[in-house]
């Protein structure tokens, strides 16, 4: 089942001294289940793209369907929840009160909106956290607290920016492994943008390549490495095979011009 669809989707950005050309003749198919991650270099529109399927930014040329309905329609339906770079806590709010915000702008009752609090903790190994401020926690479990709020509404897909990208090697990879084996619980469709090769051979179903000045799709990669993906699967031959295809798809879509 395909869940997210573009073709021929295009992006202008109108600024005062010239248009900015974002996105052109994008064709995507993101099928459900599927772990799909952008990548390119800074400016190739990445985020942009991940943005139009969210009904964050328009797109000027194009066409773009989500679970079969406009972005629009699917944002209003809660078809998704989006994971920013940046944690985004509200720092005068609990753990719990932040996860439960959401659910309050939807008006679920006390009972339901703990339940959904209490259920998306513990995915994502917070539990006991509840009523720690966002500013008692280290980036990483910041991070997992707004992957928990973005599960909260009970959405088909996770869209995510780049959540990892500020955070150390070490705290990456495990939140990493956490990520996988989330996907794996909930079997969601997730779009992840990342800068990082190794990232996105590890976690994806299917590679996206993106090339800059406009953001194109250079290459789809499929990456093939099974459900089962421990850390030390990054040492294999096949892995290391998948990474420098993605590699060589970033330099000939002139990357690094």
């Amino acid at each position: 089942m395909t869940v997210i669809s573009a073709r021929s989707l295009d992006l202008t950005f109108q600024t005062a001294d010239a248009p900015v050309h974002a996105l052109s003749g994008i064709d995507l198919d993101v099928e459900k289940g599927e772990f799909v991650s952008l990548i390119g270099p800074s400016g190739c529109g990445k985020t942009t793209l991940l943005r139009v399927i969210a009904d964050l930014e328009q797109p000027t040329g194009g066409t773009i369907s989500v679970n079969g309905m406009t972005p629009e329609q699917a944002r209003l339906k809660r078809a998704y929840g989006y994971v920013f770079q940046a944690a985004a806590l509200f720092p005068w709010r609990t753990i719990a009160d932040n996860i439960a915000l959401p659910l309050e702008v939807m008006g679920l009752s006390k009972d339901e909106q703990h339940k959904r609090v209490s259920g998306n903790l513990a995915l994502v190994d917070l539990t006991g956290f509840e009523q720690k401020f966002p500013w008692q926690l280290s980036g990483g479990m910041q991070q997992r607290a707004s992957i928990a709020r973005a599960l909260a509404v009970q959405p088909d897909m996770l869209l995510m920016d780049e959540p990892f990208g500020a955070l150390d090697e070490i705290v990456r990879d495990h939140l990493n492994e956490q990520l996988l084996k989330l996907w794996a619980e909930t079997q969601k469709t997730i779009v992840f943008v990342t800068h990082s090769i190794p990232e996105a051979v590890y976690l994806s179903t299917k590679i996206v390549v993106m090339s800059p000045r406009p953001g194109r799709i250079h290459e789809v990669i499929d990456c093939n490495l099974g459900k089962d993906r421990p850390l030390e699967i990054r040492e294999t031959s096949k892995f290391l095979k998948i990474a420098q295809k993605v590699r060589d798809g970033l330099k000939a879509g002139h990357a690094y011009d």
